[in-house]
Order: C-alpha cells, then structure tokens, then sequence
C-alpha cells in the first residue's frame, strides 16, 4: 500500500489557501480516482482506493500545518506503510506559481509541516512534491500563506496541480524515482 499525503490546515478559512496546495492536490488526485476522503480518524481524514493496480491511501492531516507528523506515523503504523511507500504533497514559496519539484529525501528547508512529519518519523528520508506558491513580495510571509492564488495565478497553479496529480499517477505506475524526477523536475 502507498501512501499520499496532503498538508495543509484545517477550517474554511483556509480553503484556497496558498498553505493548503497539499490539499487541493490531493483533492484534484482522489477526485480524478474516485477516492472519497470519509473517514476520520489517527488526526486525519482519509480514503482508499486502487490506482494504476496499486492500493492507495490518500490522507489530509486534520491537525494544523505544524502538527501534521501527529497524523502521518500513526496512520503508516496502523496501515503498515514503509517510510519508502510515503509521498507528501505541500506548499513551497520558494518555487514559482506554475512550478513544482520532487524530492525523496532533504530538511525541512523551513516548511512546519515537513518538520513536523520528520520529527515524527525520524527520517528525512520520504517523498516530497513540492508546489510553487511564489514568494511575497510586499508583506510577511505568515499573510502570504493564508492569501489565495490571484486571477493571474490560478491558471498557473492549475497547471501545477495537473502535473502533480500525473506525477502521482505515474509514481503508482511503478515509474522510478529518479525518473520522475527527471521527468517533472
């Protein structure tokens, strides 16, 4: 079984939010696979489902962003995920809007989200999609993240989320690593 993980926080406030692209990717990928995210449970609200032959988990941590390694260990105990088996989808500010870039293993680079998941793990050693979100220009990071995509921007963060839920796909196909890397990065 894999596992697929989106960050983001929790609460209509932050739903469109530049924080929660992990959320909105992995709601892109489970609609296009029919996975419904109904269950609750381990600080996480989840569903299953088989894609490309692969069985699939697709998790989004209730928690806020900060505390998202409170969902992730519990559910990779309770399901038995190998730490190999583990892609997490998050926000990245210093990508552009449009971009994205995968990584299977690095620091938290200043995401709360990916620390906390490290934190909990004790490995560095996961899969990472990494989503552009740009940076601020004129205001603080913290306001930055809780904005919302301008009308310029969604076209492009829809492109970016496109390529994430493909690179998902073919990570399930089988496709190596260092492939997709190649291929997206």
């Amino acid at each position: 079984m894999k596992m697929i993980v989106g960050l983001g926080n929790i609460g209509p406030q932050y739903d469109g939010t530049r924080h929660n692209t992990g959320f909105m990717v992995v709601d892109e990928f489970a609609k296009q696979h029919g996975i419904e995210l109904t269950t609750r449970k381990m600080d996480a609200r989840y569903g299953t489902g088989v894609v490309n032959g692969e069985k699939v988990l697709v998790v989004k941590p209730t928690t806020f962003m900060n505390e998202s390694g409170r969902a992730v260990h519990p559910l990779m105990n309770y399901f038995k995920i190998d730490l190999d088996d583990i892609f997490v989808v998050h926000d990245d500010m210093d990508l552009p809007v449009g971009h994205i870039r995968l990584r299977d293993h690095g620091s938290a680079g200043g995401h709360n989200g990916i620390k906390s998941i490290i934190a909990h793990v004790s490995s560095k050693d996961f899969k990472r999609l990494r989503v552009g979100t740009g940076h601020p220009q004129k205001m603080s990071v913290v306001d930055y993240v809780l904005t919302k995509f301008t009308a310029d921007q969604q076209p492009l963060f829809n492109q970016s989320a496109d390529k994430a839920v493909a690179a998902l796909d073919d990570w399930l196909e089988g496709t190596a690593f260092t492939q997709l890397m190649n291929k997206y990065n």
